[in-house]
């Protein structure tokens, strides 16, 4: 029996660190750094014009995500890429293997020279895209007069002393802080920089979150070239998926937009929900929406004023330019 138990215990621990090797992957967050790694200058996003199978000549786009090791994923868009042409709903096609050589079910291509070349199944059809970095129009910008500076990039000071973030060369702040004044409605803007981890799947690929009144999250998440699910970037978790993905690739930096109407309470008793508009790089990833409820991960929804949280969820996902004009 102790021989059994002996045994079992040490399965456990072997276990335990074949999962825990299995599940570490590197997070790199100079793009200096990123720069070593061949996959890093394939990946990103491409746009042509041509036409794909069963389609009139249009544009198109493709997202290319690295998946460490040479390997890649590639969504091709009918239309152009997300937020530039493509919809939700719109046309895809995938392809997936190394930079030179592609394969889809409709589709094949290959990577080089900063062109993206896809082949269809036939032969035939040829498409030749560029790669592009696409800037949100509303990086770099100012605060009006108006508002309250949050973090220009020279000191902490406007965020509490328990806040786990740290100040890095460069006026960034990593996530992990929480303001120390406290707002109701307001319109805020914030930018933010995906890690970049080749190695990482789903919420482990640059996890964080900008919490809202301190309860109500919009994802921020390395979800580049996927779904746009609600708990990936831009999402509400389990409330609202954005209306289109508009992640970038990671060591871009992105912006948000956000427009937010307290909910209001009398006598303790919540009479209207919240709202929200959120602008990711320059498109409406919602409008006016309603928050019925808050969103795991912080405090529970209640009246204001409150403090605004970016959370740090074991990723390194940095911060810059947040302000905010009070409502």
């Amino acid at each position: 029996m102790l021989r059994t138990a002996y045994l079992m215990m040490f399965l456990l621990i072997v276990c335990g660190l074949a999962c825990t090797a299995a599940t570490t992957a590197v997070e790199i967050t100079d793009p200096q750094e990123a720069a070593a790694d061949p996959d890093f200058s394939i990946q990103g996003e491409y746009v042509g014009e041509g036409t794909l199978p069963e389609a009139a000549k249009d544009k198109v786009g493709a997202q290319v995500i690295a998946q460490s090791n040479g390997s890649f994923r590639v969504v091709v868009y009918k239309g152009g890429l997300p937020g530039a042409g493509w919809q939700r709903g719109g046309e895809r096609f995938f392809m997936e293997g190394t930079a030179d050589e592609l394969e889809g079910s409709t589709l094949a291509g290959k990577i080089a020279d900063g062109k993206l070349t896809i082949i269809d199944a036939d032969g035939k059809q040829k498409l030749l895209l560029d790669r592009t970095e696409r800037k949100s129009d509303t990086l770099g910008a100012k605060p009006p007069a108006e508002a309250v500076v949050i973090f220009d990039g020279s000191n902490l000071d406007k965020f509490d002393e328990a806040s786990q973030g740290h100040l890095l060369e460069g006026g960034i702040v990593q996530s992990g802080v929480t303001t120390k004044e406290e707002y109701d409605g307001y319109k805020l803007h914030l930018e933010f920089r995906l890690s970049y981890m080749p190695e990482a799947r789903g919420q482990g690929r640059s996890n964080s979150g900008v919490y809202i009144h301190d309860c109500y999250e919009c994802q921020v998440l390395d979800s580049f070239g996927l779904e746009g699910l609600n708990n990936e970037c831009g999402g509400f978790y389990k409330v609202r998926e954005p209306d289109v993905n508009m992640c970038l690739p990671p060591l871009v930096w992105q912006t948000y937009d956000i427009d937010f109407v307290a909910p209001k309470y009398e006598d303790g008793k919540k009479v209207a929900n919240g709202r929200i508009t959120v602008v990711h790089n320059g498109v409406a990833i919602h409008e006016n929406i309603e928050l019925p409820g808050g969103t795991p991960g912080r405090k529970p929804e209640g009246p204001g004023p409150r403090g605004l949280h970016l959370q740090g969820h074991g990723n390194k996902v940095m911060y810059r330019n947040i302000w905010l004009v009070p409502k």
